[in-house]
């Protein structure tokens, strides 16, 4: 699974990893990805998304018709 969140977009970030000798190693920072299942009422049918955690949290707050909405205005598919 891609770690890549269909709502919010976060990707993962890069970075590096510092030893206690200070030697840097290549390292990334991936967002807390879950897929999860909704009900979408308006197509009478379950849609199963790729979310990050603050991405679930937002699909409580606004409701999953509106969370939707914003994915495919961002030309994403559902």
């Amino acid at each position: 699974m891609s770690a890549h969140c269909q709502l919010t977009g976060a990707k993962p970030g890069f970075g590096n990893n510092i030893s206690h000798s200070h030697r840097r190693t290549s390292r990334r920072f991936d967002p807390n990805i879950q897929r999860k299942r909704y009900w979408l009422p308006s197509e009478g049918r379950h849609v199963r998304l790729t979310l990050s955690a603050r991405a679930i949290k937002t699909v409580d707050a606004i409701g999953i018709v509106a969370a939707v909405a914003r994915i495919r205005a961002r030309g994403g598919k559902v």
